[in-house]
This record gives structure tokens, C-alpha cells and sequence, in this order.
């Protein structure tokens, strides 16, 4: 008479353990691709607004030292953000006319990003859109450019587009034609979290214009953007 063996659970559960095929290296999940997370970043802050200040040191920006800033994410979009950069303007004098008043604001500048392409194909655009207190446009508007690399999830750099440039050429500003913005983002809630806005240009390396913003902390939204 034949005597039969159950194995103890335990012991065939480590066995199966041992035979299973690991999984391929292709269905684990992807990481973000550096535009996706510049885009993820950017697009964590929408409907927030931030204080900020002028950060660079360039004697030529002397006027913006010490002034209030704000940038504002006024509208978002699936592939646009839009970003009101609020700046107060120079304090009124000490007139009685002026005595009482808040200092008042230029709120002519929206910075547009734009997201195109997919994959690793996707690509970005800034434009700077100008206005007047009416609301029309001013005759130097809708100027930027295009990243032409992949970027970093933090940042994007921006050369300056050939529409731009016949922009410039015909408005007589020679010196914005080589400009190359930069944009560098935190995504919300990171620690030590910062938003800046740069611009250098390709034929002066003394050129830097750069505005950070505290994006840990928000502030009360302003008053819409002039057009907004």
C-alpha cells in the first residue's frame, strides 16, 4: 500500500515564488520626459498668484529695484497658460493731488505659454502679450520664440522667433534681436519652491534681466491684466 505526501503550504507557495517570471523592463510605468514635467510644473500653479522682485543687477533695470511684483496665472488651458506679470508702478509724487493714493499698477504685460507636439517632439512658445490700460494692443506685442531642445523639467529657453525679429527690425529695437527668454518653474507645493522669468541676449553676455517669485506662499489675486 502506496502512502501519499501533502506538502505543507508554505513550502509550495515558496516554490511559486521562485517561478515567476519577472515582469519586462517595458511595462513598468515611464518616467515624465522633461516636458512633461516642465508642463506638470507650470501648469500646478493655475489660478495662483505670487510676489516677486527683480533679482538681477543689471544697472539698465534700475527703475524696476525695489518695485512690487506679482505674477498672476490668469487663465489655463489644456496646451496654453497664461501669466499676468503685475508691476507696481514709480510711487506718486508728493503733490496734494497724489497725497492718499495707493501707488498704482501696470498690469500691460501677459506672459503666454503655449504647449505643442508630442512626445519627445513637444515643444513650447512664449509670447509676450502688450496692452494699454484700454485694453488694445501696443504696437510692440505678441513678440517671443520657441524652444528648440527638450528643455529640463525646471526650465525652457526661449530664442527669439523670425517674426519677432522683423517685429523688432521694423519697430527699431536692434537690440532685442538676439533676445533668448528663459523660464525656470517648481512644481506647487515643493519645498523652497521659486518661478523666474529671464531675458539675455546671444550678441551682449552682460544682458540679464531676471524676476523671481516666492511660490510657496500664495497672495491675493489682482485686478485682471489691461485686455484680460
Amino acid at each position: 500500500m502506496t502512502r501519499s505526501h501533502t506538502m505543507p503550504a508554505s513550502i509550495a507557495l515558496a516554490l511559486l515564488a521562485g517561478c515567476t517570471t519577472p515582469a519586462p523592463p517595458g511595462d513598468t510605468p515611464a518616467a515624465a520626459s522633461p516636458q512633461q514635467a516642465f508642463w506638470q510644473a507650470l501648469s500646478s500653479h493655475c489660478g495662483k498668484a505670487y510676489a516677486g522682485a527683480l533679482a538681477s543687477e543689471d544697472a539698465r533695470d534700475a527703475d524696476w529695484a525695489g518695485k512690487a511684483m506679482v505674477a498672476h496665472w490668469a487663465a489655463c488651458e489644456e496646451d496654453r497658460v497664461a501669466i499676468a506679470f503685475h508691476v507696481e508702478e514709480t510711487p506718486p509724487s508728493s503733490s496734494s493731488e497724489a497725497i492718499g493714493r495707493e501707488n498704482p499698477w501696470n498690469r500691460s504685460r501677459t506672459w503666454i505659454v503655449t504647449r505643442h507636439g508630442a512626445g519627445a517632439n513637444t515643444r513650447f512658445t512664449l509670447k509676450h502679450d502688450h496692452r494699454h490700460a484700454d485694453g488694445e494692443a501696443d504696437a510692440v506685442t505678441f513678440y517671443g520664440g520657441t524652444s528648440v531642445q527638450a528643455g529640463s523639467a525646471r526650465a525652457q529657453d526661449f530664442p527669439v522667433d523670425a517674426e519677432s525679429v522683423a517685429l523688432f527690425t521694423r519697430e527699431g529695437l536692434d537690440a532685442s534681436l538676439t533676445n533668448v527668454w528663459h523660464v525656470a518653474v517648481d512644481p506647487a507645493g515643493s519645498k523652497d519652491a521659486r518661478f523666474a522669468y529671464q531675458l539675455t541676449r546671444r550678441n551682449d553676455p552682460t544682458r540679464r534681466f531676471r524676476v523671481e517669485f516666492d511660490t510657496t506662499k500664495a497672495v491675493a489675486p489682482p485686478p485682471p491684466a489691461w485686455g484680460w
